[in-house]
């Protein structure tokens, strides 16, 4: 609640969500962030071709349900994306906390990230009936999000520390 002569009481303004706007333009002032923006990036982008590529050899050649397979192919990119964003884009792996916290918590993260990716999935092959690889593309970008932040502000967050 805003007390008579706060500034947000006359701008109708939280004063949580302005602190959070000034942490983000703080945020943004910071080239380490920009950086680490690229690094996820570049993690999220080979975790993704990891995904695609186990993803299609499930359903080509080994004749998955397209479920089966996404979970599969979760699971190899989850691993591929944990180690890199640990060491490289996050430098966590130096940071003192233990490897078993943080892939639990990356873990947790991941599997919400699923969960978004298996809805948008069978809501593009089973309801929309389109072809599996291009809707299983789209969905893992559909919670590309859920990941990130998840990631950013309680895996690997300094915050937490």
């Amino acid at each position: 609640m805003s007390r008579p002569g706060d500034p947000s009481a006359r701008t109708g303004a939280d004063p949580s969500a302005r602190q959070l706007g000034s942490r983000i333009a703080a945020g943004t002032k910071d080239p380490g962030n920009w950086l680490q923006l690229v690094r996820f990036g570049l993690v999220g982008s080979s975790g993704y071709v990891v995904n695609l590529l186990v993803f299609a050899f499930c359903d080509q050649v080994l004749e998955l349900h397209h479920f089966a397979g996404a979970t599969i192919a979760f699971a190899v990119s989850v691993t591929n994306n944990f180690t890199w964003n640990r060491a490289w884009t996050f430098r966590a792996s130096a940071s003192g906390r233990r490897l078993d916290s943080q892939g639990a918590r990356f873990l947790i993260v991941s599997l919400v990230g699923l969960a978004v990716n298996l809805v948008v999935l069978g809501l593009l092959v089973d309801v929309a009936g389109l072809a599996e690889i291009p809707s299983q593309a789209i969905a893992v970008v559909t919670a590309l999000p859920v990941n990130f932040l998840g990631n950013k502000l309680w895996t690997f967050s300094t915050l937490s520390r």
